[in-house]
């Protein structure tokens, strides 16, 4: 009989990730609240709006600390950065307002992590998950973007929502649209994240079909 396999040993890197994966997650979903009210409500009283600002560098703290340890534990460092590349970018944009939101990201890669050692299906799930966290994040970021230039045709979250659905949708009714480069740069972040999560559907069903008519081959 032979022998099971052996579990692989996890690196130094992948056991800090596990002990930090959760709280990370709950930071990024700490940095959504304070990034998104002052948005969704530019009224705000200005202490709170402090605090929020507050909120939102610490956690930026957090994410940048978390990835100095794991390039420490990292066997291979400067491989590791480049590997990596996505979250050196998500910690060098604090400083373009509207992409700050990029830092909720993580939260999602954390979330697919943990999906993907527990759940069955996780592609779809994530997919999924993929899409209405990207659709809800291009819409705060492009009304954050928008709301205070000349000319601006996306000034409430509602409008900013049809707009981030249709766009991600690769539809495109023009009825809404960005003035604004930071806008426009958006726009085109989320296009290429619908086309892609429109390839990773229309594959699964691919994949199911032929699998469908290979188990009827099967049967007959």
């Amino acid at each position: 009989m032979p022998a099971s396999p052996q579990p692989t040993e996890l690196t130094r890197v992948e056991r800090w990730e596990r002990r930090a994966e959760v709280p990370l997650v709950l930071l990024a979903l700490a940095f959504l609240v304070a990034y998104a009210w002052p948005v969704l409500n530019p009224r705000l009283d200005p202490s709170l709006t402090e605090i929020l600002r507050a909120v939102s560098w610490t956690v930026w703290g957090a994410f940048a600390t978390d990835f100095a340890i794991r390039i420490a534990l990292a066997e291979q460092r400067s491989r590791y950065i480049l590997r990596h590349w996505y979250d050196v970018l998500l910690i060098a944009v604090p400083f373009l307002r509207p992409l700050r939101i990029l830092r909720v990201l993580s939260a999602a890669r954390l979330v697919n992590r943990i999906l993907t050692r527990h759940l069955v299906g996780r592609v779809s799930v994530y997919v999924g998950f993929t899409a209405l966290t990207c659709i809800g994040l291009g819409a705060l970021a492009v009304l954050d973007a928008e709301q205070g230039a000349p000319d601006a045709n996306i000034t409430t979250f509602s409008d900013a929502l049809w707009w981030a659905v249709v766009t991600s949708a690769t539809v495109g009714y023009g009825d809404f649209y960005p003035v604004t480069g930071t806008g426009r740069l958006i726009a085109v972040g989320l296009m290429l994240v619908g086309i892609a999560l429109l390839g990773s559907i229309t594959a699964g069903v691919a994949a199911w079909v032929t699998q469908s008519v290979e188990a009827d081959r099967r049967r007959e």
